[in-house]
């Protein structure tokens, strides 16, 4: 299962990790691994390029990121990655924990 851990900070979602396997399909063939490295890709991209200065942290089988806690925008971004990460459980059960922690 792919753990999707969001960090919340006063109330703005200011960062997340995200690890481990959606045991969908076998690796290299998981549409659900796919989607999501492709969702996480697209949002560290984003943040990067509206200056919310994203720090990484990638490691084996687990990437983590922090924002500025204070910024709306990258708090909307993401959320709407977690919204995502939702639309995904939806479709295919039991591949995706979504955790929010207070940071």
């Amino acid at each position: 299962m792919i753990r999707a851990e969001f960090y919340n900070s006063k109330g703005l979602l200011n960062g997340f990790s995200i690890s481990g396997h959606a045991g969908y399909a076998d690796k290299g063939s998981d549409v659900v691994c796919a989607s999501v490295s492709s969702a996480v890709q697209l949002i560290v991209n984003l943040l990067n390029e509206f200056d919310c200065e994203p720090k990484m942290n990638v490691g084996d089988n687990i990437i983590e990121c922090r924002t500025t806690a204070s910024m709306n925008t990258a708090s909307a971004m993401l959320e709407q990655l977690k919204l995502h990460f939702e639309a995904i459980l939806e479709e295919f059960p039991k591949t995706i924990n979504i955790t929010i922690s207070e940071v």
